[in-house]
């Protein structure tokens, strides 16, 4: 079983950036694909953005441009830069790590966009 701790969120006024950090428990998501997703209000949940053990990055298309995701495997970490926010951004963000072909996922942590 992975657990992680998830910080970084907030509320954040438009133009603003946060960074999002998700830490895993244990040592086994740092040989692993980890991500983000994001669920806004009322919506399903949407993928955002992924990082390979090796740094190879896929994003989302609403995550293109403004998002950037990094990984410290020492540290069995993963982060979400956010920058130029946008109250659409507004949504609670999940980190997750891909073991075997299965998704284990965070808590979720609340981002809110003002405008």
């Amino acid at each position: 079983q992975v657990q992680f701790v998830e910080s970084g969120g907030g509320l954040v006024q438009a133009g603003g950036s946060l960074r999002l950090s998700c830490a895993a428990s244990g040592s086994i998501c740092r040989n692993n694909t980890m991500g983000w997703d994001r669920q806004a209000p009322g919506k399903q949940r949407e993928f955002f953005a992924t990082i390979t053990s090796g740094g190879v990055t896929t994003y989302g298309d609403s995550a293109k441009g403004r998002f950037t995701i990094s990984r410290d495997n020492a540290l069995n970490t993963v982060y979400l830069q956010m920058d130029s926010l946008k109250p659409e951004d507004t949504a609670v963000y999940y980190c997750y790590c891909i073991i075997r072909g299965h998704d284990y996922w965070g808590q979720g942590t609340q981002v809110t966009v003002s405008s």
